[in-house]
């Protein structure tokens, strides 16, 4: 059967596959742990998401399911990682200090930065079909995070204070 809970999972796997992505990049955890971190981050989300999905209403619920770090850690994320044995202080120093990641049905996106651009990584047909607003900036997008990830990230020395 096609409940709501079957419709997210391509939203879901695209939003997992992206914090795995950015893990991955920054070097230092196994494949092995990288596809188990996938796997539970899929499933902790599939979760928390299970009664907050409204293909008919996108927008209801989005904050609800935005997944963000911002110098605290996203839980659902605190929660794969610790099935790896990654610690919160071990994902700080590996992922951005500030990360949003928007799952939405039909689109996922996110922000790297609090002032960073938006972009979309995964775009599915809509029954309203609102396409033409992003996609300008989907290309200086991708460049932008591969140039990102090369210059050391600016809030990267407040990280360091010790407590």
């Amino acid at each position: 059967g096609s409940g709501a809970g079957a419709d997210m999972r391509t939203e879901i796997s695209a939003a997992a596959a992206f914090v795995t992505r950015l893990l991955r990049a920054a070097g230092g955890v196994g494949e092995e742990q990288l596809r188990c971190f996938r796997e539970c981050l899929q499933e902790a989300m599939h979760e928390h998401y299970k009664h907050h999905w409204f293909p008919l209403v996108p927008s209801k619920g989005s904050g609800y399911r935005c997944i963000r770090i911002n110098h605290k850690m996203d839980p659902l994320i605190g929660k794969a990682a610790a099935m790896i044995g990654l610690s919160h202080e071990r994902l700080f120093q590996l992922l951005p200090s500030e990360l949003t990641l928007w799952v939405d049905p039909f689109e996922v996106s996110y922000r790297i930065g609090e002032d960073g651009s938006i972009c979309v990584l995964y775009e599915g047909p809509q029954p309203g079909g609102k396409v033409a607003k992003q996609l300008e900036s989907r290309t200086s997008c991708k460049e932008e995070w591969r140039i990102g990830r090369s210059s050391p990230s600016k809030s990267y020395n407040m990280m360091t204070v010790s407590s």
